[in-house]
């Protein structure tokens, strides 16, 4: 499984990235607005820091046209972008020419599985469905990861299947039960999913019990 970063901050991420454990970046038109600086040129870094994962970056415009000229805008500031596109039927034109002009796109605003179908249908590279906004509905947003996981097992797509929307360390444990390829995760809650107090306990008790023997060098 992959763990992606949900972020744009440049800080934050050169962090983890030298963990060796952050396999993309998914940003979104929110994150970006919260950092300072030229947008493009944050994005044109971030795809050198990682230049070997996927960073997502979404679309502002609107009208499908537009939609479709930004995207292939997009696409080609770096051979690893991936351009997020809303699940809207408005788009699904212009998202099959996308796959067959070799766009990578990440679906994203996924909520229900004959979405997911259709786009995996279309050939896109990732789905994204969004687990802890279903929940705001008091939807079960777990239940369709697993459902989306299945389809694309059933029918053999190629489509990768990214959890999206992940609040907490629950619906990291429920993405990885449901056998999803990708999750994407902010910063502070992949931070809390891989801490634990047991192991801070076990480490201070270690600590205690080798500072009673009184040894300075070891070994």
């Amino acid at each position: 499984m992959k763990i992606f970063l949900d972020t744009a901050n440049y800080g934050l991420i050169e962090l983890w990235a030298q963990t060796g454990l952050i396999d993309g970046v998914t940003t979104n038109p929110t994150h970006l607005s919260k950092e300072s600086g030229d947008p493009v040129a944050l994005i044109k870094k971030l795809c050198a820091l990682l230049p070997n994962g996927h960073i997502s970056v979404e679309v502002t415009e609107v009208a499908p046209e537009r939609v479709y000229t930004q995207a292939k805008t997009l696409a080609a500031l770096a051979e690893n972008v991936v351009v997020k596109i809303p699940c809207h039927s408005d788009y699904f034109p212009i998202i099959k020419k996308l796959v067959d002009e070799e766009v990578q796109l990440n679906i994203t605003l996924v909520f229900s599985l004959m979405q997911g179908v259709c786009m995996s249908k279309l050939g896109v590279l990732y789905i994204s469905p969004f687990v802890g906004r279903l929940e705001d509905l008091d939807v079960d947003g777990v239940s369709l990861l697993g459902e989306l996981s299945d389809m694309l097992d059933q029918y053999d797509y190629e489509t990768e299947l990214l959890a999206a929307s992940i609040r907490h360390v629950r619906h990291i444990h429920a993405a990885i039960e449901a056998g999803v390829d990708i999750i994407t995760v902010p910063p502070t809650v992949l931070a809390t999913a891989l801490n634990h107090p047991l192991t801070d306990r076990g480490m201070e008790l270690f600590a205690a019990d080798w500072k009673k023997l009184g040894i300075h060098t070891f070994p």
